[in-house]
């Protein structure tokens, strides 16, 4: 295989590992912020789930492979750049600790290195309007009323109940929509990173254009990839959704996880590669709507539109730019290398900052003279 085409498959599945754990908290932060379980046992259920769920459908594979820009005017060097732009766009974000999406900074840096290489007419506008745009700005939209839905019938099913074992129940049943959530996360978000290493192989001639499923090898190392990101955690894009939005409950955590699992669900048999983070972040509003907007922590929300907004085209330009630098002398080795060093510099300033802001030890009380 060609060394480039090796290279290519890593940065995807170093994309696939970040998008793991950007997206941790898409799957798990309520359930930790109500309770219903620990962290560890929340990413590690979340790790496998994620795992599991990218083995059940191709749909959104394909969309990203043959829906987004054309298959004929993809090269390892487009295909490269646009991981670089979603990579760096992912970093930046989960150092901030803002709940973007990883899907829109993949498809942003797909457009903004494909752009760059062959014009506009290579992006497959009508295709991102309708598959990408549309069922995106929906979601969101969905959630909030699906999980507004859902908590006002269980607030009128549980009005004369005793709040101590409604919460200890929703607890148990946030089980089984957290790991719906997980499992739904790994059927849609897995399958974009298989959808770019397909487009790899097919410009390779490893693999037909007219693919009806990835290689296995695809799926499994996706799915891996993914799982690996998920267990490594996002701590704290995870406060962001369990808390900073709004305080919710078990029973208000139920319909959120509820509330997106379904969507996700549902737009992943269409092939629509929707944002989990902003389908969750919509649920979550919706949920803690239910005590009134005043529950609602809208300048967070707001904080989180800003950076919807902002992902596709800063995902966009520094996949463009990625791809110019392609085109020195030995620009394979030098994107790839600017991949590492931006991956690198991203954890250790995380690094850097998580020690500036951990409490210090008290400082030790002199010992008294002797008398």
């Amino acid at each position: 295989m060609d060394p480039t085409l090796w290279a290519v498959v890593a940065i995807a599945l170093f994309f696939d590992f970040t998008n793991g754990f950007h997206d941790t908290a898409n799957s798990i932060a309520t359930s930790v912020s109500t309770r219903a379980l620990s962290p560890r046992v929340a990413v590690v259920s979340a790790a496998v789930l994620n795992f599991a769920g990218a083995f059940v459908s191709i749909a959104v594979a394909a969309t990203i492979a043959k829906g987004i820009v054309d298959p004929e005017a993809i090269t390892l060097e487009v295909v490269m750049a646009g991981l670089v732009g979603a990579i760096t766009w992912n970093l930046i974000t989960w150092f901030v600790g803002l709940p973007s999406s990883s899907s829109h900074a993949l498809i942003g840096g797909m457009i903004g290195s494909a752009w760059a290489a062959s014009g506009p007419d290579v992006v497959q506008w009508e295709g991102i309007k309708d598959k990408v745009l549309i069922p995106s700005l929906l979601a969101p939209f969905l959630g909030v009323a699906f999980a507004f839905a859902i908590i006002l019938a269980i607030t009128w099913a549980i009005a004369r109940r005793s709040p101590s074992k409604v919460n200890r129940g929703f607890r148990h049943a946030q089980l089984v929509s957290g790991g719906f959530v997980a499992f739904t996360h790994g059927t849609n978000d897995a399958q974009k990173t298989m959808g770019v290493i397909a487009l790899a192989l097919v410009a390779t001639g490893h693999l037909d254009p007219d693919f009806t499923r990835p290689p296995t090898w695809v799926i499994a190392s996706a799915a891996l990839a993914m799982a690996a990101g998920t267990y490594a955690g996002g701590w704290r894009i995870i406060a962001t959704l369990g808390t900073r939005i709004a305080k919710i409950d078990p029973p208000q955590g139920f319909a959120a996880q509820t509330a997106c699992a379904s969507i996700l669900w549902a737009t992943a048999h269409f092939g629509y590669p929707v944002s989990t983070t902003h389908t969750i972040s919509g649920s979550v509003l919706g949920a803690g709507a239910v005590r009134g907007f005043s529950a609602v922590r809208w300048g967070v929300a707001g904080n989180i539109l800003v950076a919807w907004l902002l992902t596709i085209p800063a995902a966009a330009l520094v996949g463009a730019g990625m791809e110019l630098v392609t085109r020195l002398p030995g620009g394979h080795v030098i994107v790839f290398v600017l991949a590492i060093l931006i991956a690198v510099t991203a954890f250790a300033a995380r690094r850097w900052e998580t020690r500036r802001l951990a409490p210090r030890p008290p400082a030790a009380t002199p010992a008294a003279a002797p008398a």
